[in-house]
Parts: C-alpha cells; sequence; structure tokens
C-alpha cells in the first residue's frame, strides 16, 4: 500500500497543475469533445460558453455564502473551544489522521460548508500537536470527509428535489428525503463510510523509519499580517457599544432562529437558502456581538477566492455541455446497457465521470438530472435511487476534483500535488462503497 501511495503522490507531484489551470485544462478539453464527437461548431459553443460563463452567479453565491460562513461557526469560540479539547486527548499521529477523517466526514454530514472549514482547523491543531503527523494526509483525511455530505442534510440534489417547486417536479413529483438519504440503505452506507474511511486512512500513514512531512511550525508560530481594525470608534462611544453589543446580536439571532422554527412548523422544507440563512444567524449568536461576526467572516472570506474565480469556468464548461448534447451522449453510453436494477449504478457511474465537468450537485443535476430521470421512467427504474445515484456520484468523485480542495489548500497552506496522490487512494474505496451500496439497493 505504501508503494502504491507514494507511485500516486510522486504522480501528481509531476504532472498535476494549479486547480485554476486544471478548470482551463478542462474547458479547453469540452471544447474539443463538442466538436470532435457532437460535431458543434465553435462559434456556436463558444456563443454556448459565453453566454453560460455567468449563468450561474446565483449559485456562486449561494456556494460562497455556506462556506464563508460555515468558517465562522467552525471558527466561533465556542467551536474553538470544543476543538482544542478534542485535539488535547490525541497522542498518536494514526488516531490523529483518524480524528481528523472523523470530524470533517461528521462535520460535512451535518453541513458541508461547515465540514470543508471545520475538518482543515482540526486537521492543523493535530499537526501542531502530535509529532510524526505527516502533515500532507492529514489534511487530506481531513477532506476525505467530505464525500459525506453526498448523504447528509445539505446533500444538494436530495435537499432540491423534495423541495415543491423544484425544476423537475413536472417530470418526477417530489421525492421525500425519507426516501433518499434517510432511506436505510444510505443510513447504513454513511455508518459504512465514516466507520472505514477513517481507519483506511490512517492506515496511509507512512510506517516508522519512513519519510515524514510535518507542518512547518515555525512558519504556522511567524506572526501574521494585523487584520484591518473594523471597529474604529472609541471606548464608550455609542458606535462602539452598538458594535459591541450583544444584545443586538441576540435579539437579530432570536428572530432568525424564530423564523427557521416557524419555516419548519408551517411543513416547510430544506433548501440552499435556508441552510444559509440558519448559518448566519447561528453563527451571529456564537460570536456575540456584531462586530466579532463582520471580522469573522472577512477571514472567512479569504478561503472563497477560489470558487469566485473558478466556478464561473465550470459554468462555462456545463453551458457547452448542455447545448452540444455531450451529457446525454454520456449519459446514453451507460443506459444502453443499463436495466431498472443497474441504471442507479451507471447514473452513479456517468455522474462521477460528468462530476470533472460540472463539480457541483445542483448545477450537475440540471443538465444531468433531465436524461437520468426520463430513462428511469422509460425502463422502470427508481427515480430516487437514480436521483440519490447521480448525487453520489458527484460526492465520489469530488475526493479527485481540485474544485472543492480549495478550501483545505487555502488553510492548510499546501499544494494540489502535496495531498492528491492520497486523495486517488480514497477514491478508490469509496468508489466500491457506494457502488456496492447502489447495486444492493437496486
Amino acid at each position: 500500500m505504501q508503494r502504491i501511495t507514494a507511485f500516486f503522490t510522486e504522480l501528481m507531484r509531476r504532472y498535476l497543475p494549479d486547480p485554476f489551470v486544471f478548470a482551463i485544462g478542462l474547458t479547453l478539453l469540452t471544447m474539443v469533445l463538442a466538436v470532435t464527437v457532437q460535431g458543434q461548431a465553435i462559434s456556436a459553443l463558444t456563443t454556448s460558453w459565453g453566454k453560460g460563463f455567468w449563468a450561474l452567479l446565483a449559485f456562486t453565491t449561494q456556494m460562497a455564502v455556506i462556506l464563508a460562513m460555515g468558517y465562522v461557526l467552525a471558527t466561533a469560540p465556542l467551536t474553538d473551544r470544543f476543538l482544542d479539547r478534542l485535539v488535547s486527548h490525541v497522542n498518536s499521529p494514526r488516531t490523529a489522521i483518524i480524528v481528523a477523517t472523523l470530524v470533517g466526514g461528521i462535520g460535512s454530514w451535518l453541513n458541508w460548508g461547515f465540514g470543508l472549514v471545520v475538518g482543515g482547523i482540526v486537521a492543523r491543531k493535530l499537526a501542531l500537536r502530535v509529532k510524526g503527523v505527516h502533515y500532507p494526509l492529514i489534511i487530506a483525511s481531513a477532506y476525505s470527509g467530505f464525500t459525506l455530505y453526498g448523504l447528509g442534510l445539505s446533500a444538494s440534489i436530495p435537499v432540491l428535489i423534495s423541495t415543491k417547486g423544484h425544476p423537475l417536479e413536472a417530470q418526477m413529483g417530489i421525492v421525500p428525503l425519507s426516501e433518499t438519504i434517510f432511506s436505510p440503505t444510505m443510513l447504513i452506507t454513511s455508518l459504512v463510510t465514516i466507520v472505514t474511511l477513517p481507519l483506511l486512512n490512517a492506515w496511509l500513514h507512512p510506517k516508522a523509519g519512513q519519510p515524514v512531512k510535518e507542518i512547518d511550525r515555525a512558519l504556522d508560530a511567524a506572526p501574521k499580517a494585523a487584520a484591518p481594525v473594523l471597529d474604529t470608534e472609541e471606548s464608550g462611544t455609542l458606535a462602539h457599544r452598538l458594535n459591541n453589543s450583544r444584545l443586538l446580536s441576540l435579539v437579530i439571532g432570536a428572530i432568525g432562529m424564530g423564523y427557521v422554527a416557524l419555516h419548519f412548523v408551517k411543513g416547510g422544507s430544506i433548501d440552499l437558502n435556508l441552510i444559509n440563512f440558519f448559518i448566519l444567524f447561528l453563527g451571529i449568536l456564537l460570536l456575540g456581538t456584531p462586530i466579532r461576526y463582520v471580522e469573522k467572516l472577512n477571514e472567512g472570506i479569504r478561503t472563497i477566492s477560489g470558487i469566485i474565480l473558478q466556478y464561473p469556468f465550470y459554468a462555462g464548461i456545463m453551458a457547452i455541455m448542455a447545448s452540444s448534447g455531450l451529457v446525454e451522449t454520456l449519459s446514453a453510453a451507460f443506459v444502453k446497457v443499463a436495466t431498472p436494477a443497474t441504471l442507479p449504478f451507471w447514473g452513479l457511474v456517468s455522474s462521477f465521470v460528468i462530476n470533472f465537468f460540472a463539480p457541483s450537485g445542483g448545477g450537475h443535476w440540471v443538465i444531468q438530472g433531465p436524461f437520468m430521470i426520463e430513462a428511469a421512467k422509460t425502463i422502470g427504474a427508481s427515480v430516487g435511487h437514480t436521483s440519490v445515484a447521480v448525487m453520489l456520484g458527484n460526492a465520489w468523485n469530488d475526493l479527485v476534483q481540485p474544485f472543492w480542495i480549495l478550501p483545505a489548500l487555502a488553510l492548510s497552506r499546501l499544494k494540489l500535488k502535496d495531498i492528491m496522490g492520497y486523495t486517488v487512494i480514497m477514491m478508490f474505496w469509496i468508489g466500491i462503497v457506494y457502488s456496492v451500496a447502489i447495486l444492493i439497493w437496486g
């Protein structure tokens, strides 16, 4: 196993570019495929790309907001004290790897934005505390837990199709969460993943005598650039008292939580806007004062620069794939060999491939969902199972999709090539778990 890991690590070190370069390369590859496979004219695909480039700005904003506000929750004093208490009980490198994976996984199951950030934070804390921890591996391990978001409370496709008025309601109806992420099969899959993935990651840690790259403690201890002082008012002034008012945060936070409670009392469902609303006001309550929240949010915004830069490129890729028919061609190749029992499995595999070009559950569903649901209805496969399979293919591919690793890289100060060799190994195992689950379910 160590030789296999070393092979993939060296392969990534030599050949894997920066995530932004990867996005440019995928754009060019998609254009070539649209011309050579679909016969689309260059002028037409260029037009589709340009028009689609900004087509998902609202969704981009939702993703950026959930990640930045997830950072606030993950770094709130209450959370930070809990994480410090947690890591204080860890003394061995392999235990540190297990804990980092569990925190990232459980956090992502609860909320993917929170999990992405809290996993990276606890990994850094563990790397600083525990001597001999291989730093690239513990960061990769914390990130690997992100795959559990596809089975969790913020899984974008199951949440979307359980919402009244979703784009495919006329085609497939409403699919309750009890038939998707809360089905017995998916709950068992979540349990298997959260138990086996940490053990795999611990197994990947270099053995005694093998080279280990620890965190640079001198760099971590170096003075950081002073953060901008947001509250410039003198102590005792009205402005200062308002900026630091616990009462204001408590009142507006309570109103926000009240709205969420009323939403569910009236039969409302979960969607991305509600998730963002909840974590915004929970963060306000946890930070205590308005000015503390603003300061923490300013820190969190630094983690979303890659999303703001790259997401329009992926939106452009998605536009080319939709207009050229590439998605239908890719999916149809799998559907031709499918039966009602195996269609979800081929949906999983095709989703894995498509996610390289459309690395977002919601955006991914927009272009693959209509075709897969129509196929499911045509051959008599389960609409709910097929939808979850597309979601899991997305979450499976995220282990090797550079787009979502960006926050982990920003927090760790590592490069993509430092950790991708490990996530490739993790991707193989998760592929087995998800494939077996979908086939048994079918």
